[in-house]
């Protein structure tokens, strides 16, 4: 994010993520100012603390994002001093992050990807490369990114291609014991290895794309098999957010049925009105079900939409997918869904 001295740097985060402890690092050893705001970052009173704190470098997550568009709650406020934003947590939207963009005069953002057991990130934006929106454009300092094919093999380095991120065990800061687990069995059981070393995982699926760019599609644990076909709940997620302008954010998941079978594909979706109690969730399903066999593949069948007050989050505001699928296998295997 190139700060330096004189930045006013506000990151709406808390100390126990780790870009708690890098907000501190990153703007006090560059000389830079840390800016604070006691409140929501969601609000319009968090606008205003942007402009009148006059901050040169924001960092958001992708669910921020989405709900300063759909509230507006920007509007009206200065935000010119930004010279650069940056982004980490969540796969971003190419969309929503044009849109942020053009809140400060069309700044770039840096997309930062990382880790609390790694010590900060991995693959990064740069502001000496040209960038691609959502995407990252090189391997930080010290670190070497593996994309696991089918066959959990590194591909050729500079292939394009979409599976499982490994990363090479050699990088700055990164963890060697956990309190409660074992650390070889968290991170290095079953890896591959590469030039007699064995690959560390990180759980994500990554794309690194013809023009070498890197692209985040949520966790491995988020995919989802669809009649035969594996797809990211992200890539499903992204088509559904924009079908109606009713709707917050969604949530894919992958149910297998009570009786055993292919995963019936459910979409949890959040209103933007948390009274919204009369949409008609069958004619969502059908809207959902074109625009899903439309954009990402014809043979895709939404299943069901369930409507929900909010989608369970860990405490760095990630979607527990994994916690909504128990969920909803146990509401199906009841006969309920």
């Amino acid at each position: 994010m190139d700060i330096r001295k004189g930045d006013i740097v506000a990151w709406p985060t808390n100390l126990g993520w780790m870009m708690g402890p890098w907000l501190v690092y990153a703007s006090l050893l560059n000389g830079a100012s840390m800016a604070l705001y006691n409140g929501s970052p969601l609000s319009s009173g968090f606008s205003k603390f942007v402009q009148d704190a006059k901050v040169t470098m924001l960092g958001v997550i992708p669910s921020i994002v989405r709900t300063w568009k759909s509230t507006d709650c920007i509007a009206g406020y200065d935000w010119s001093s930004i010279r650069c934003f940056s982004s980490t947590g969540e796969a971003s939207n190419v969309d929503e992050y044009l849109w942020l963009m053009g809140r400060a005069c069309y700044k770039p953002v840096i997309e930062y990807c990382g880790g609390t057991e790694i010590g900060g990130g991995f693959v990064s934006g740069s502001f000496l490369q040209p960038q691609s929106l959502a995407a990252f454009s090189t391997p930080v300092m010290g670190c070497r990114l593996f994309i696991l094919g089918d066959d959990g093999h590194p591909i050729p380095e500079d292939a394009p291609g979409m599976g499982e991120l490994a990363l090479g065990p050699l990088m700055f800061g990164s963890s060697s014991t956990l309190l409660n687990a074992s650390h070889y069995d968290v991170y290095f059981k079953e890896m591959p290895s590469w030039n007699g070393l064995v690959l560390r995982r990180h759980g994500d699926v990554f794309e690194r794309t013809s023009r070498g760019y890197y692209r985040a599609h949520g966790r491995a644990d988020d995919t989802m098999n669809i009649g035969g076909i594996k797809v990211s709940s992200v890539e499903i997620e992204r088509i559904c957010n924009a079908v109606d302008s009713c709707v917050l954010e969604t949530a894919a998941i992958g149910v297998p049925p009570a009786d055993g079978g292919p995963e019936h594909l459910v979409i949890a979706v959040v209103f933007k009105d948390p009274d919204n109690s009369t949409s008609d969730l069958n004619k969502l399903r059908i809207s959902f079900n074109s625009a899903v066999q439309r954009n990402l593949n014809p043979l895709f069948k939404v299943s069901h939409v369930v409507a929900l007050p909010s989608l369970p989050r860990t405490a760095t505001n990630k979607v527990m997918r994994r916690v909504l699928r128990q969920q909803l296998a146990q509401v199906d295997h009841n006969s309920k869904l």
